[in-house]
């Protein structure tokens, strides 16, 4: 299998190129037109780097993921699919709900997969966690305790044309594709606070956020940019379950060592030790190409996480509950 990397802008397609590596599955090319960065990659990778679509289509590609800039996954899954390549869209699937159906559209008319990155789903402490619901160990579920905390990751990720969002539109998707994924059911109500208060920025950095889903499930979600960059771990992602029979707290990168060091700026960091939950996630696209099967994490999947980013910040707003 021959897979396309689209633009380098986001950091995870990095670590989306080593589990391709791997995995023993070829890159075969990689389209940037960001001059900044087109030396290092071709350094990298030891491959000419496409600047044009035309010329990145034209090489032997199976599959495309696109990790763009957020403004530019619809231009990128539209060119994708019009020459017939699998896509794996790195989230936030787009930046508003019109977008993303246009791109599952476009997909399905030209008979292409398209799968959103949501990796944490191949979380191995998720996953446990999921297995317990389904095997009904925690009872019915009543509520969700979730956090996304993490560094400001700055460059255009702080630029609202580039981002259409912050905090709460990065850190938001991933733990309301969790619960939906746990529960089954989808969020018909969102209440928000979201402030820029740990950086001088026009773009979010905060977000206290409260769901229900159709279900009666009712959850709160802690969004930020809130960890300085000393802080021993990039961030954390963290969900509790509140059901009938019991409760269970879940920390995805808890599977780590604490590291001291000697003279160093930086005396204390996390080293993770868990499982590699893009590793993960590549070999299900993968696996998803290769079988032609429905992606485990569809684009449906991606709108759905959007819709309540979006509804936290139409509820900040308007300082209002807002229901679908």
């Amino acid at each position: 299998m021959k897979i396309g990397m689209m633009s380098f802008a986001h950091m995870h397609a990095y670590s989306y190129a080593d589990a391709l590596k791997k995995q023993g599955v070829d890159i075969s090319a990689i389209f940037d037109d960001d001059s900044s960065r087109v030396v290092k990659l071709e350094r990298e990778f030891g491959i000419q780097v496409d600047r044009t679509y035309e010329a990145f289509f034209s090489k032997e590609i199976d599959a495309v993921i696109v990790c763009s800039e957020n403004s530019r996954h619809l231009e990128m899954v539209q060119y994708a699919a019009r020459n017939k390549k699998h896509i794996l869209c790195e989230k936030p699937l787009a930046l508003s709900l019109n977008d993303c159906r246009t791109m599952i559209n476009i997909c399905k008319e030209h008979h292409v997969l398209l799968q959103t990155a949501f990796p944490v789903r191949f979380n191995s402490v998720i996953r446990n966690l999921k297995e317990q619901i389904d095997h009904g160990d925690l009872g019915d579920i009543i509520a969700f305790r979730t956090t996304n905390r993490g560094q400001n990751p700055g460059g255009w990720f702080i630029d609202p044309s580039k981002a259409g969002g912050g905090a709460v539109l990065d850190h938001t998707v991933h733990m309301v594709d969790i619960m939906r994924w746990f529960t089954g059911s989808e969020v018909k109500e969102v209440q928000a606070f979201v402030d820029t208060i740990y950086h001088e920025s026009e773009i979010d950095d905060t977000g206290l956020l409260t769901f229900e889903f159709e279900n009666g499930v009712i959850a709160s979600h802690d969004a930020s940019w809130s960890r300085y960059p000393d802080y021993p771990t990039w961030g954390d992602v963290t969900i509790e379950v509140i059901g009938t029979k019991k409760t269970v707290r879940a920390d995805a990168f808890g599977e780590h060592l604490s590291v001291f060091h000697k003279n160093k700026s930086q005396n204390l960091t996390y080293d993770f030790v868990g499982q590699d939950m893009d590793y993960g996630l590549i070999s299900d696209f993968i696996e998803s190409v290769r079988n032609l099967r429905s992606p485990s994490i569809t684009g449906e999947d991606g709108l759905r996480a959007v819709e309540a980013a979006l509804m936290a910040y139409e509820s900040a707003k308007k300082s209002e509950t807002v229901r679908k």
